[in-house]
């Protein structure tokens, strides 16, 4: 799939062939990523890239593609053999946007680098407190709000929290992310104190016969 696209096959070649561990040292990724998204012509690359899709690659992207609260999530590389996986994040119409954990103070159970390629989106980041008893976020304190615009990066650790409380609609990110480093993420509700803990659903499978 990615043949036609020297940037993105330049970032995933350099990935494939790193001499150590990505999830360890993803702060290296990043050290790669910027100067790689400040390059000309990658949303025309990507542009052209989602353009001529064969109808496989279509049903691919399709398949491994998702709808969160406030954004539409696109697959565009994810081979069990590599140590990450590329995404483009489309987000809605804020008026269209539902509560839950996109828009929670919350955290992932991946690394992850990404870019805005058009658009814009407030980005908040937090330190949180960890109830030793629940293993849940009983406390969220903001640390610092930035509007984020066309050509930004940013780097999250799988252990820091964030949140995305406004973005204009039709912006559009890529990401490339790790494998999980975790079995489960976090998120914490500031209006009401709650605090969940999030397992993905493919983790709940080998159990599911004993729950019947």
């Amino acid at each position: 799939m990615l043949t036609r696209l020297s940037p993105l096959s330049e970032l995933a070649t350099r990935l494939r062939t790193a001499q150590f561990p990505l999830a360890t040292e993803w702060r290296a990724v990043d050290g790669w990523f910027r100067p790689w998204a400040a390059q000309s012509g990658l949303r025309d690359e990507l542009r052209n890239q989602l353009r001529t899709l064969s109808g496989a690659q279509a049903t691919k992207v399709l398949r491994s593609s998702r709808e969160t609260t406030t954004h539409f999530a696109w697959c565009l590389l994810d081979s069990p053999a590599d140590p990450f996986s590329f995404w483009l994040h489309e987000y809605k119409a804020q008026e269209d946007w539902r509560e839950g954990y996109a828009d929670s103070v919350h955290n992932h159970r991946y690394h992850f680098c990404t870019t805005i390629l058009r658009g814009d989106y407030f980005h908040e980041r937090y330190e949180t407190t960890i109830d030793a008893g629940t293993g849940l976020i009983e406390s969220a304190r903001l640390r610092r709000r930035a509007l984020c615009q066309a050509g930004d990066c940013a780097t999250m650790l799988a252990d820091q929290f964030h949140r995305i409380p406004e973005a204009a609609a039709g912006t559009m990110t890529f990401l490339v992310k790790s494998r999980p480093v975790s079995s489960f993420s976090l998120s914490f509700d500031p209006a009401s104190g709650i605090g969940h803990r999030h397992v993905p659903v493919e983790s709940r499978l080998g159990e599911l016969a004993d729950r019947i």
